[in-house]
């Protein structure tokens, strides 16, 4: 086994020059067997976890256009829609009765919504249905404070007032500025959604955090997008987990191209391996399918997000029920474990 490897089983931090390294010159078995090895430290109580929550968007006009998203519209298209309270709740009385006790709010950038559409949502999905609530990318919130005239301190000061307890990283893809003028100029740049997750995360508003490649990026930028999750994670420690995901073919606008099983499972194992700092890797079961998922849990992933309610963004491979989750883990060799969004 390289040394590199060897290094990093034994506990030391690899350097990005050193994950480049294992990035494009080691062989993929090697690396895979190292991060099944630091997972086995890590968590050596062999427990794969799972969480049930249920997708709510609650609008598709989006501003920002990403080249690869073929989910949003425009505020004037007929397909537009912002979801009243009432859909919202029946989305979420639907949930619970399939076991669900979180919802994740995820829509676009639309700022014809007033900052009380969110926090009414917000207080109707905590105080009255008894959820806890994931929401809001990046993006997402820094627009909102904008449109508000507010800094973003303050909004999440409101949002987690509200009912927020937790933040996905959406909205990252690749976290270098030559491939976010490729997907969508008018997102974050990558300094800016480290930053805005830092603030999250310094508010007690935990998350996760991910990559989705399989595009036109090169492997010095794969590495720089895990550098800049790792320093991120050392300033503000609240990435709870990261997960690997590729892209979908959605428009005409964006290259794709085909990922191997190999190199989805060299990256996952490669994140467990330079990722010290965060706990838990996830590996995609809605976009991988559970053959490779499965590999996945014996290449250093340790968890597999949650099962799928509702899913209008990506085409999901994944499991659709509680029971299928923990059979799913039992059969891979593990003991599943139900967990919160925020592994507490």
């Amino acid at each position: 086994m390289d040394l590199l490897l060897k290094k990093a089983i034994d506990g030391t931090r690899l350097s990005p020059a050193e994950a480049l390294d294992i990035l494009k010159n080691a062989p993929w078995t090697d690396v895979v067997e190292a991060g099944d090895a630091i997972r086995r430290r890590m968590h050596p109580e062999n427990k794969v976890g799972y969480t049930a929550f249920r997708i709510v968007n609650y609008t598709n006009v989006c501003e920002v256009t990403c080249s690869f998203c073929s989910f949003c519209r425009p505020a004037r298209s007929p397909e537009a829609f912002v979801l009243s309270l009432d859909e919202i709740r029946q989305k979420t009385l639907e949930a619970k009765e399939k076991g669900a006790d979180h919802i994740f709010l995820q829509g676009g950038v639309n700022r014809d919504i007033p900052l009380s559409y969110y926090t009414d949502v917000l207080k109707m999905l905590t105080r009255e249905l008894g959820m806890k609530v994931r929401g809001f990318s990046p993006v997402e919130l820094v627009r909102i404070a904008e449109t508000n005239r507010i800094g973003l301190d303050e909004l999440l000061d409101i949002l987690k007032d509200a009912g927020l307890s937790s933040v996905p990283g959406a909205g990252a893809e690749i976290l270098s500025d030559r491939m976010r003028q490729i997907l969508s100029p008018k997102k974050l740049s990558a300094r800016q959604w480290c930053d805005t997750l830092a603030a999250c995360h310094k508010k007690g508003l935990p998350g996760s955090a991910n990559i989705v490649f399989g595009s036109v990026e090169t492997p010095e930028e794969i590495v720089e997008h895990l550098n800049y999750v790792r320093e991120t994670q050392d300033i503000a420690q609240g990435f709870k987990s990261f997960v690997v995901w590729t892209f979908q073919p959605q428009t005409d606008k964006f290259p794709i191209r085909h990922v191997r099983g190999d190199e989805y499972l060299k990256l996952l194992a490669l994140s467990r391996i330079f990722l010290d700092n965060i706990p838990h890797i996830e590996v995609s079961l809605l976009g991988m399918g559970k053959s490779l998922g499965e590999l996945g849990l014996h290449c250093g992933a340790d968890d597999i997000n949650s099962i799928v309610i509702e899913e209008n963004v990506l085409q999901s491979q994944g499991l659709t029920s509680i029971e299928e989750a923990e059979k799913f883990i039992r059969d891979a060799g593990f003991v599943p474990y139900r967990r919160s969004l925020n592994f507490d």
